[in-house]
């Protein structure tokens, strides 16, 4: 028998044309899919890369397979329910031929089917199993927290469960119980609709009206399941509770206790009860018990739930608030000094002003404080401008942060104010890619400077400086691959190193660049042609894979900002906004950022706003210290609190991640002690602690409702002078300057214009050992701002041996000492200073004010506040003038030393002014003093006067700092005479002592002053 040649041959089931039609259709498919996914795969695949080169693999594979394991459970839960649901709704459909007018529906909808029922179950299904399932993956935290939860080892007052039950156990459960109840009213609405078309579920005939028994059971059984996870999720809503905020504070209090919580163990029992009795309609005609069921589940959810709470809190709480919420005000408190680590300790501060409480020689012994006072402020418009300025020498190098640490230099420990100068790509000489990627590849060196020095001309007295650095501490590895600039510049901030082209430094003095060439250990090699491809498509450039200058040693640097660089490392902690760096004994740059555990968990305790980025959070600790290595970008997190429940299950859940210092031995135990010594109690936890110590100092319940001895943090009194209209003139019978005078503009603060955190280098009360600690001082709560006496101040230790140590000095009760908001407002009430800053502060120049110190001496307090001037053009703030404070007496010189020597005759006190390397006697100003005026009217004075400030500015620009002294000194005399020819008394509430002013000649006078009106108005944040 011949075959045919038009047929197919036998063992062919497809003619050759349909198989190759086949596999050109499947490799367009998957040239479609890399096209549309490749920048994901290559993501993907780059950022494993990434955490393997770093060692910590762990971290990518451990979240990767958490998400994984919750899509794949929840989303096949999520499928069976939906598909065996409506797959039993299809088996009980009735069959048959039936007439009415839904039976047309039912037949148009068999009949769009067919046969391919069994495809539009699973597509339907599939389809709302992916909206079930889609968000899941992003509770991997909890779900990784639950299965490695680790005791706290205290219960909670209310139920008497391990904390851990709140922070780890109860909000993975709650979420899947919700889940798991969204998914069944899903499934039950789909299920009903498909009986309806099915034919089960009939609406239009009298006589057939209802749902076939078989139809009812399914439905009844679906609803039943509804109750019963809504009688669970009532039974953990109950200890949702110790989070409540309806009673006087957060926490379970009298309301919820006594009314909420037999409410919501009624609404279980009746929860259970409706599943029960929609089991029962299984065998009743009808569905007369689920309607009285759900009627009176309603009801008492309206009454009981709602109502019912309301009452109570109305008309049984608040007559008697103080009285029924004691015990829970006393939760409140125990909880929040527990989850915020407030274990304090109170020492009493036996302040006096009487005379010789302070003296020279008090100075000369706590010479150590006088030399590491600060005068070099951190604020983003001072210090880190001028450093700026002197040290970035090339527009593609900045200065981002400067930051307060302290080192030994010349054999003593001294409070310095460092930075780093970073690269700057949107500056680079000429923006093409070998430069922006493979020339300018890193930023170059530490900038170091006493912060109690500044040069003669007023500016920084730098330890370590230049291109290269000199000084000290030594620095041989200045590089910075990773730093600051690389947070700002995420998305596209990569360098690839170890390629033909040199890599730039700096450019020599002399010409010419000098290069240099990445030796670190990390980085992804670009060894494959894979790999290549990968980092094209990543960073969309095909240069990566042509460029002649990269090799098979080359290496991508990627991930090059601190934050974002430990974000990805730890994605579960909470990272403080500041990191600061480090140069270390084997000197090499090390940044250090403080990590946080953090909750909103913790029962009873409070939770707080918005501090840095501690959010909403009523739980945290500084558990980890993260060390970067600017040059090779490794990343090691020290674990510093091991005794925190909260990274105990972190390391639980990621083994080998953490380091803990007390295991280390040899070289890694000599690098971490020599990073100890410059650890820093952070800011943000700082100013979170201090701001909830203002009003949970108050341990007796009775005392903290009536809020009588609640403190605030001092309002800022960061505020810069603003120039005047016209010449000022003398002041008012008032001691007030005139309009004309001295005005105020807001420059800086803390948290809801609050002082900020301040670290001082300093011997604190009561001890003979100097200490590195952050401190802020308290006023009584005000919510007007109207009561600025100094009740207290909290500082935080940062020594080894001493970190975390809160110690909290307590003024005498009843005594009037001034806060520095005070102190700062009698300086600006000084007639002399505010006459001499508003000289300062004309035309061409303004003054700018930095942080007032709290130092306390002996039994007292003196504040001192810098003060600096830059120019309207090119501004480069300049300290020109130190202003020192004790009781109600005010002085301004051109020095601390000066100004102290004034304060306290005597010996002059140590400081590091005006050249860094020892101690200054007080200055007198330059030039001749200026002639006395034989006469005159009152409008040439004020004439000459204006000329005497013209001459002043135009020194100023030129640098002549003696000239526009002289000047300004001139210019204060004629103003006086212009007062004492006009009539105007002399101002009252100060006294005149003699001595120079501020850099004034020998002979001029300074006013103090004892007024104390209120201060200006403050906003915006500032570190300190």
């Amino acid at each position: 028998m011949n075959i045919p040649a038009d047929l197919p041959r036998r063992g062919s089931s497809r003619p050759a044309g349909s198989r190759r039609r086949n596999v050109l259709l499947a490799a367009a498919g998957a040239v479609v899919f890399l096209l549309l996914f490749s920048s994901g795969i290559a993501g993907f695949y780059t950022d494993y890369l990434w955490f393997d080169d770093l060692g910590v693999a762990q971290v990518f594979t451990g979240v990767l397979k958490a998400r994984l394991v919750l899509v794949v459970v929840f989303l096949a839960a999520a499928y069976l329910l939906v598909w065996g649901n409506l797959r039993i709704a299809e088996r009980l459909s009735p069959m048959g031929p039936r007439r009415g007018p839904e039976d047309d529906v039912v037949q148009r909808y068999r009949d769009a089917i067919g046969s391919h029922g069994g495809k539009v179950r699973l597509a339907i299904a599939a389809t709302l199993a992916l909206l079930l399932a889609g968000g899941v993956g992003s509770r991997w935290e909890q779900f990784l927290l639950f299965r490695n939860q680790v005791a706290f080892g205290t219960k909670d007052p209310q139920f008497h469960r391990d904390i851990s039950f709140y922070v780890f156990d109860l909000p993975f459960r709650t979420f899947v119980v919700n889940w798991l109840l969204f998914a069944l009213i899903l499934t039950t609405l789909v299920t009903t609709a498909f009986h309806y078309l099915n034919g089960g579920i009939r609406l239009q005939v009298a006589q057939q009206r209802g749902a076939s028994p078989q139809v009812k059971a399914h439905i009844s059984v679906l609803l039943a399941g509804i109750a019963f996870v809504k009688a669970y999720s009532y039974w953990l809503e109950r200890f949702e509770l110790v989070y409540s905020r309806r009673g006087f504070a957060q926490g379970a209090f009298y309301t919820d206790v006594k009314a909420r919580l037999p409410a919501l163990g009624l609404l279980t029992l009746i929860s259970v009860a409706a599943g029960i009795l929609l089991l029962a309609n299984i065998y009743r005609r009808g569905f007369a018990l689920p309607a009285v069921s759900t009627g009176l589940w309603l009801f008492v959810t309206v009454l009981v739930g709602s109502a019912y709470p309301a009452i109570i809190q109305q008309f049984r709480v608040k007559p008697a608030e103080n009285r029924l919420e004691t015990p829970y005000i006393q939760r409140n408190i125990d909880a929040t000094r527990a989850a915020f680590g407030l274990n304090v300790e109170v020492r009493d501060f036996d302040y006096t002003e009487a005379p010789g409480a302070v003296t020279g020689a008090s100075l000369q012994d706590d010479a150590a404080t006088v030399r590491n006072i600060r005068l070099w402020d951190p604020n983003e418009k001072l210090a880190r401008v001028t450093w700026q300025q002197q040290q970035s020498f090339r527009p593609y190098y900045q200065v981002l942060d400067v930051d307060v640490d302290r080192y030994p230099l010349k054999g003593q420990p001294t409070q310095v104010v460092v930075a780093t100068r970073e690269l700057k790509p949107s500056d680079l000489p000429s923006s093409n890619w070998v430069n922006q990627h493979l020339a300018y590849t890193h930023g170059y060196g530490a900038i170091i400077a006493p912060a109690n020095a500044a040069t003669p001309d007023g500016f920084p007295a730098y330890s370590l400086k230049d291109l290269p650095p000199t000084g000290e501490p030594q620095l041989e590895q200045p590089r910075i691959y990773v730093g600051e600039q690389g947070d700002q510049s995420a998305a596209n901030d990569y360098a690839i190193v170890r390629t033909k082209q040199p890599e730039i430094d700096f450019q020599r003095p002399t010409g010419g660049d000098e290069t240099s060439s990445y030796a670190g250990t990390t980085g992804v090699k670009l060894d494959s042609a894979a790999r290549r491809l990968a980092f094209a498509v990543r960073y969309r450039e095909v240069n990566v894979i042509t460029s002649p200058l990269i090799t098979s040693e080359s290496k991508v640097l990627y991930v090059r900002g601190i934050k974002e660089r430990v974000r990805k490392v730890a994605p579960f902690l909470t990272l403080d906004n500041d990191p600061y760096a480090v140069v270390t004994p084997d000197k090499r740059i090390v940044w250090i950022l403080d990590a946080y555990t953090t909750s909103s968990r913790y029962p009873y305790s409070q939770s707080v706003g918005a501090i840095g980025n501690l959010t909403g959070v009523n739980y945290a600790r500084n558990s980890v210290k993260v060390a970067v290595d600017a040059y090779d970008g490794t990343v090691t997190l020290y674990a510093v609190d091991g005794k925190d429940p909260v990274l105990k299950a972190y390391s639980k859940t990621f083994p080998g991640l953490f380091t803990d210092p007390t295991k280390l031995t040899g070289d890694q135990a000599t690098r971490y002690s020599d990073l100890e010594t410059h650890f820093r109690y952070p800011e943000d936890l700082f100013a979170l602690q201090a701001n909830l110590l203002g009003r949970y100092h108050i341990t007796n319940p009775n005392e903290f409702f009536s809020a009588t001895d609640r403190w605030n943090v001092s309002p800022d009194p960061g505020v810069q002078a603003t120039r005047p209209t016209a010449v000022p003139v003398a002041p008012s019978a008032t001691g007030t300057p005139r309009p004309g005078g001295l005005g105020l503009t807001n420059l800086s603060s803390g948290e809801d214009g609050r002082i900020p955190p301040t670290y001082q280098l300093q011997r604190f009360p009561g001890e003979d050992q100097l200490r590195f600690g952050v401190t802020v001082p308290y006023v009584p709560y005000d919510r007007g701002d109207l009561r600025l006496q100094l009740t207290a101040f909290l500082t935080a230790r940062s020594d080894p041996g001493e970190y975390g140590k809160l110690v909290l000095y307590r003024t005498p009760p009843g005594q009037q000492i001034n806060g520095p908001s005070l102190v700062a407002s009698n300086i600006l009430a000084d007639s002399t200073i505010s006459q001499q800053i508003s000289l300062l502060n004309q035309e061409g120049s303004s003054v700018l004010f930095g942080n007032i110190l709290l130092v306390p001496i002996e039994k007292s307090i003196i504040y001192v506040r810098p003060l600096y001037v830059e120019a309207n053009t090119n501004p480069v703030p300049k300290l020109v003038k130190v202003i020192a404070v004790y009781g109600n007496r005010a002085v301004m010189r051109d020095t601390l030393a000066a100004a102290l020597t004034e304060l306290f005759p005597g010996t002059a006190p140590p400081t590091l002014e005006q050249g860094g390397g020892g101690t200054t006697t007080p200055t007198t100003g330059a030039g001749p003093p200026a002639p006395p005026v034989p006469g005159g009217n009152v409008a040439s004075l004020i004439g000459r006067a204006d000329t005497a400030v013209a001459a002043a500015q135009a020194a100023l620009q030129k640098g002549d700092l003696a000239e526009y002294q002289r000047r300004v000194n001139e210019a204060a005399d004629l103003v006086r005479q212009a007062g004492q020819l006009s009539g105007a008394p002399p101002p009252t509430g100060g006294t005149a002592s003699p001595g120079p002013v501020a850099g004034a000649p020998p002979g001029a006078a300074v006013t103090t002053t004892t007024s104390t009106p209120a201060p200006a108005p403050t906003t915006t944040t500032a570190s300190g």
